[in-house]
């Protein structure tokens, strides 16, 4: 249902390093740039973007949750995430309070914010 996500960093090229690396466990890959905005997706329209943080002061955390293929892929991603630096939040497991064979599993990216894998 979303044509598209955007998150506001306050360091750009940090929070690109940190994607470029997860993003490619799930076939996500950088399509655009564009000076500090970079739009990520699967080729040929980009769907989730990053630019620069210019309005207002302070950090309100965001929650993105990215489709993963299989537990497999959660899995990866996870190792990913953790190999470029993220905060572990929640290591992969069921959750089955989302429902029978949720499988996901959580970090913090370099700005702060709640990112997951699931399928």
């Amino acid at each position: 249902m979303l044509d598209h996500v955007s998150i506001q960093c306050a360091d750009v090229a940090a929070s690109a390093r940190f994607y470029d690396t997860v993003l490619a466990v799930v076939g996500g890959e950088r399509i655009l740039e564009y000076g500090e905005v970079i739009g990520y997706g699967v080729p040929p329209m980009p769907d989730f973007w990053l630019g620069h943080h210019v309005t207002g002061e302070g950090f309100r955390e965001s929650h993105l949750a990215f489709a993963a293929a299989d537990r497999a892929t959660v899995d990866a991603f996870f190792e990913a995430a953790k190999a470029a630096g993220a905060e572990v939040l929640h290591e992969p497991r069921v959750w089955p309070e989302y429902h029978a064979t949720y499988y996901g599993a959580f970090v913090r990216d370099p700005e702060g914010n709640n990112v997951e894998a699931v399928c």
